[in-house]
């Protein structure tokens, strides 16, 4: 170690943090939920800082102050800084090349951090990653492409130039990309272009917007890109969406609460905003919607004055909320080992696509791991020690009878797995290492059937055998040998059944024992002996937590209680400890809950899942004995 002073004659064990810090001069985020939108037209120019909190929603509060009264200002950010770049002020030649940033995480006014290399009003902001921030230049030159490096101060420094030449463009990002859309040229123009951020050079073709538009705005998780609003020159209530990895061209996505053009557009993984922006007046509005699962914006607060062109940005946007900040641009993939690694994916929370990790041996939130192909919830989840698979469901369009899969050791997005035999929601699942298990579930009525993958091979799912009578919103528990299914909803009325399949052997259910009471939405998880299933409806919402011997069969008994009445939370385990994530108590929840599957007793606080949901599918590397 003697290249690395910092390591040098230490003894003991080194966590992964230490060694990066040490080697790589990086750091990992610690979180903040700020959103900040500076600047902007009231109808003057104002250099005032609004900050909110993009988890809570509410009035946005005073941050601090530019140094600059300015508007038609561009703004980016990086994890701990938020950048505004040029602009309108109130001196001739009314143009400033002045760049001013702050610190996210600490309330204060803007300090010089360099100058663009042309005076510019319009540039557009929230391109780049934790390294690299790149912007248009807007008035300026207007194809021009620029970027800063965030970590430090400095000037703007050429990029390469957009296929097309204009003002008043919207722009995305993912950690590798951004993109450009609309402009006015002198007419509008609905052309999206890109680049890749690691690698100067000019814009080349992605798609085309829904339709032709200047003085849009844009936001965006690691994966979608969201352009908000703008003029034809009339303002715009849509909401266009696109996939930042594919070009394509751009998807209605949903509304505005009205049409506005010229809001600040900022953005977390999970929920995208548009602060004030004009409306045929100046409006103060924070407006939220679903990154995810698209949909119309809701009102979400306001700021504390009306203005439009206020740039706004986070240190959450574009997947920055993902791992390792540093050297760099991507997270780095943690890699967890058997029996340790729970992934939870889609939900009800609008149908969301996100799919969330968490380490079953340490206690602490979950982390984003990437996207389902597809918003679902009502899902089924199965899994081996490598791979995880998500199957059925139900989005906006319907039931859905596909099957996704991810790697467990790398995080990263779905992909096609294969089919069901038919489109269903609210289907139970369960897995060893070989075959992964569905049962029952509605299509639209309720149906009977287990189907089967296996899990190494893609393919679609073989009939496996029947339930003894249609049913779905059962707890699955699934062993080495075993997959239990109990409770659930026979004709919509809940029962304590409590039957069995032999993973092996293909064939209809055996009965094992009947639960202490009819029960729906339970979760269920499980050690190599032992089955747990907890939570869900009895009535009324329960915080119930039976158990069964899986080798024997019998009647559930008592084993403890969750932190709290809690239905559609789905469960998954290791061999030592059962959790569940979710739910509804009755609203959406997202806490992770604990117990020690050998030793009858209370849930306990675990962690929280990054966003509230209930219905989603659960697994992991180390249930019912894997490890």
């Amino acid at each position: 170690m003697a290249n690395y002073p910092q390591l040098d004659d230490q003894v003991g064990v080194w966590k992964l943090k230490n060694v990066n810090d040490a080697v790589m001069g990086g750091y990992w985020r610690t979180g903040t939920t700020r959103a900040l939108c500076g600047a902007g037209l009231v109808p003057g120019y104002t250099a005032n800082i609004d900050r909110f909190d993009m988890t809570t929603a509410g009035n946005a509060v005073d941050f601090g102050e530019l140094g600059l009264a300015r508007g038609e200002s561009g703004a980016m950010a990086n994890f701990t800084r938020c950048i505004f770049a040029g602009g309108n002020y109130p001196v001739s030649p009314n143009t400033t090349n002045s760049i001013e940033y702050v610190n996210i995480a600490t309330d204060g006014n803007g300090s010089d951090f360099g100058t663009l290399s042309t005076a510019s009003q319009r540039a557009t902001g929230t391109g780049g990653n934790a390294t690299r921030s790149v912007f248009t230049e807007g008035t300026g030159d207007l194809d021009q492409i620029l970027y800063l490096n965030p970590n430090s101060t400095g000037n703007s420094i050429d990029f390469g130039n957009r296929t097309v030449s204009g003002s008043f463009a919207a722009g995305v990002t993912s950690p590798t990309r951004v993109c450009f859309a609309g402009a006015f040229t002198p007419s509008v123009s609905n052309i999206i272009d890109s680049v890749e951020i690691a690698t100067l050079g000019n814009a080349v073709d992605f798609g085309d917007l829904t339709a032709a538009l200047r003085n849009s705005t844009g936001c965006s998780s690691s994966t979608r890109g969201v352009f908000i609003g703008g003029k034809t020159p009339s303002q715009l209530t849509t909401l266009d969406s696109i996939t930042i990895a594919s070009k394509g061209n751009a998807l209605d996505y949903g509304d505005l609460t009205g049409a506005f053009s010229d809001s600040g557009g900022v953005s977390n993984s999970v929920t995208g905003f548009s602060c004030g922006g004009n409306s045929g007046g100046l409006s103060n509005v924070i407006q939220s919607f679903n990154i995810s699962t698209g949909g119309n914006a809701v009102d979400f607060g306001d700021l504390t004055a009306a203005k439009e062109s206020g740039p706004a940005n986070s240190g959450l946007h574009g997947g920055l909320n993902e791992g390792y900040q540093g050297t760099r641009i991507r997270p780095i993939p943690t890699g967890l080992g058997v029996g340790q690694r729970a992934l939870q994916a889609g939900g009800f929370s609008g149908g969301q696509d996100t799919i969330e990790e968490f380490n079953m041996t340490t206690a602490g939130n979950a982390n984003d791991f990437g996207n389902l192909r597809t918003g679902s919830y009502e899902i089924s989840a199965m899994s081996n020690t490598t791979r995880c698979l998500f199957a059925g469901g139900e989005n906006p369009d319907g039931d859905t009878n596909r099957i996704e899969y991810v790697e467990m050791a790398s995080r990263g997005n779905g992909a096609s797995f294969g089919n069901l035999l038919e489109a269903k929601d609210g289907v139970t699942g369960g897995s060893n290492q070989t075959r992964g298990l569905t049962a029952g579930g509605t299509q639209p009525s309720h149906v009977d059937v287990v189907e089967y993958v296996t899990l190494a091979s893609l393919g679609n799912g073989t009939d496996f055998g029947n339930l003894s009578s249609t049913r779905r919103h059962a707890a699955g528990v699934g062993g080495q040998t075993r997959f239990i299914v109990a409770g659930g909803d026979v004709s919509n009325s809940q029962v304590n059944i409590i039957e069995y399949f032999t993973i092996a052997n293909t064939g209809n259910a055996t009965d094992f024992g009947d639960l202490a009471a009819n029960r729906n939405t339970a979760g269920g998880c499980n050690s190599t002996t032992r089955g747990l299933i907890g939570g869900g409806k009895e009535g009324s919402d329960s915080n119930r937590i039976e158990q069964v011997e899986i080798a024997t069969t019998a009647n559930s008994t008592d084993f403890g209680d969750l932190t709290a009445a809690t239905q559609r939370a789905e469960a998954t385990s290791n061999n030592v400890s059962g959790f569940w994530a979710g739910g509804a108590t009755p609203s959406l929840t997202n806490v992770i809950q604990k117990v020690t599957i050998a030793s009858a007793g209370d849930a306990a606080d675990y962690g929280d899942l990054f966003s509230a949901r209930s219905d989603a599918g659960i697994s992991s590397n180390g249930h019912g004995g894997l490890s």
